[in-house]
Order: structure tokens, then C-alpha cells, then sequence
């Protein structure tokens, strides 16, 4: 086995949020689904853009954002994705950099310029997602960097990040050399979104190769249509090693293949933003699962980063999340 030195190394999607309020009227306007994520081109982009109201620009991409997180907490971490050469790209370097993430990866040299995802906030706090993946939908196996896979303790990946071929044959390279080097390998359904176009791809990755999985309930629903919340979770129990479920504010389930566990929710005075509950959560969850804390305990320390989280626009801490490691 490889000597570990970094708790977790993500691949995913680098991508820069811009976020705006908008109302109810302009979700239905602009033809979203709320609430979930959909790819648009940069045609679309700039139309929307210029629809959108007074923009706030945030470092973002789901596998990031946890990373972030983690090195908030305290954890050493690892980052491989694609950006250009461009402003975007490096604010999101640096932005990444600035939290402590190891972030090496070559710049795009392709005309698509950096990554970003246009985010309608509705003043229920919950967020639609509408993301150009310029720059980093074309990652391809050369960018896969095996000394950082097999020194981490845990290799990451979102569900966000399998809608190319090129990246797809990336992932699995990078999950052979997990396997190999005695890594975990940990993934995120991402969205019900991701669920429903790659549905068979994820069942067998599931079965081949994940040892840890986070989901929310409607993820997990998405997996297996016209099942009630409790057949679903018979169904992922014992799948891999640990299912984390993320219910809103019911709290999280979390399965082993021998036992079941409710992690109680934790109360906020106002949610202003859901963008990046999941990956925090995650965050949290992955950061006790490297640091010798139960499931439990992990489970809490992950609704707690979620809760903070939500408490603001953005996906990214604004304060440090130690704080929360004595709560």
C-alpha cells in the first residue's frame, strides 16, 4: 500500500459560480427545472447572463467546494481539474490555492475558456443551476496524476463530471490506480440530473468500484424509479462500504453493510442559499472518516459544514470550520 500523504484527492468539474437572486417568475420564464443543475452551451450562457439580475462571482465545482472545505477544517488536500488561461481561471486557481488545495494542473490550451455555472437563488434559498463546463468538460486521461491518487487516503469524484467520454476514461483510470495503491474510492451522485442520464453507468460503478457514496434523497430515489425512500435504501445498503444520504432537514442516513445510522438535523436561524449543502456535507463526512471519528461523529461534523454553509451565498466557508471540530 502507498504511504498516504494527503487525506483526499478530488477530480471534478472547475468551474467559477455566478450567482444572482432572482424570483420565482424568472425560473419559469427562462424554462429551468428548480432546483437542479442542467449544461448549457456559451451561447446560452451569455443569453442568460444578460438575463440574470446583479451577479456575485464565486469559486465553485461541487469536488472543489468540499476540498475546500475539508482544508478549512484542517485536512491536506488535493485538487485535478481543468481551467484556461483566462480571469476566471485564475481566480478559481486562486481561490483554490488560498484555502490550502493543491491545485497543479496543466491550463486548458483549447479556445473554451474557464468553467462556470449560472445560478438562479430563489428566496426559498434553494438554487437552479445552469453550467457551461468550458475548459474543464475536456479532461482526458494525460491529466490523471497517479503520484496524488495513490497518496491520498480517499480519491473523490461528482457526478457533474460524467457527460464526456474522454473525462469518463479519466475517472476510471484514476479508480484502477485508487484500487490499486489501496486508496478508497469515494463518489457523489451529484444531482437527480446526472441520476437520470447516466443511471446504468452509475449502478455498475457502483458495484465495481465505490466504497463510499453521497447522495441526497432525491439522488438516491432517481437511482431506482417508482421505489419508496425506505425500498431505496435496502436497495444501497451493502452496496458499498458506507452510503451517506443527505435528507434536507431530516438529517442523513447513513448505511454499512451491517447497520443503519440517523444523524439528527441541525436547525439555522435563515436559509439563504442551498448551493454546495452537499459538498460540504461531504466535506465534513470525509474529513472524520480521515481523522479517526465514528460514522456518527462524522455524520454530525457533515450536517454541521452544511448548516454553516447555507447561512450565505456561495459554496465556499467564509469563516474558518474549525470552529465546528469543538462543537
Amino acid at each position: 500500500m502507498t504511504e498516504k500523504t494527503y487525506d483526499v484527492v478530488a477530480i471534478g468539474n472547475a468551474i467559477v459560480d455566478v450567482m444572482s437572486f432572482a424570483d420565482e417568475a424568472f425560473i419559469v420564464r427562462e424554462n429551468m427545472r428548480k432546483g437542479t443543475m442542467q449544461l448549457i452551451d456559451r451561447d446560452r450562457g451569455e443569453t442568460l447572463y444578460a438575463a440574470m439580475g446583479p451577479a456575485t462571482e464565486v469559486s465553485g465545482g461541487s469536488a472543489a467546494n468540499t476540498l475546500a472545505g475539508m482544508s478549512s477544517l484542517g485536512a491536506k488536500t488535493a485538487f485535478i481539474g481543468k481551467v484556461a488561461n483566462d480571469d476566471l481561471g485564475r481566480i478559481f486557481r486562486h481561490d483554490l490555492r488560498a484555502v490550502g488545495v493543491t491545485f497543479d494542473s496543466v491550463e486548458s490550451t483549447l479556445e473554451a475558456g474557464t468553467g462556470r455555472c449560472l445560478i438562479a437563488v430563489t428566496p426559498d434559498g434553494q438554487r437552479t443551476m445552469n453550467t457551461y463546463l468550458g475548459a474543464a468538460g475536456v479532461l482526458d486521461e494525460s491529466d490523471i496524476d497517479a503520484a496524488l491518487i495513490s497518496g491520498a487516503k480517499i480519491f473523490y469524484t461528482e457526478g457533474y463530471m460524467w457527460f464526456n467520454d474522454d473525462t469518463k476514461k479519466a475517472i476510471r483510470k484514476g479508480f484502477e490506480i485508487a484500487k490499486a495503491a489501496g486508496t478508497k474510492v469515494a463518489f457523489s451522485l451529484s444531482d437527480a440530473f446526472c441520476v437520470e442520464g447516466n443511471r446504468d453507468d452509475f449502478l455498475a460503478l457502483i458495484d465495481e468500484h465505490f466504497d463510499i457514496l453521497f447522495c441526497n434523497e432525491a439522488e438516491a430515489c432517481a437511482l431506482y424509479p417508482g421505489l419508496s425512500f425506505e425500498a431505496v435504501l435496502d436497495k444501497l445498503q451493502g452496496q458499498c462500504e458506507i452510503v451517506a444520504v443527505t435528507c434536507s432537514e431530516k438529517g442523513s442516513r447513513i448505511l454499512t453493510r451491517d447497520q443503519r445510522i440517523t444523524v439528527a438535523p441541525l436547525t439555522v436561524a435563515k436559509v439563504v442559499d442551498t448551493t454546495g449543502a452537499g459538498d460540504l456535507y461531504a466535506a465534513g463526512f470525509m474529513y472524520g472518516l480521515t481523522h479517526g471519528l465514528t460514522l456518527e461523529q462524522s455524520g454530525h461534523l457533515g450536517s454541521a459544514c452544511a448548516s454553516e454553509i447555507i447561512t450565505h451565498l456561495g459554496a465556499r466557508a467564509q469563516k474558518p470550520l474549525t470552529r465546528l471540530l469543538a462543537a
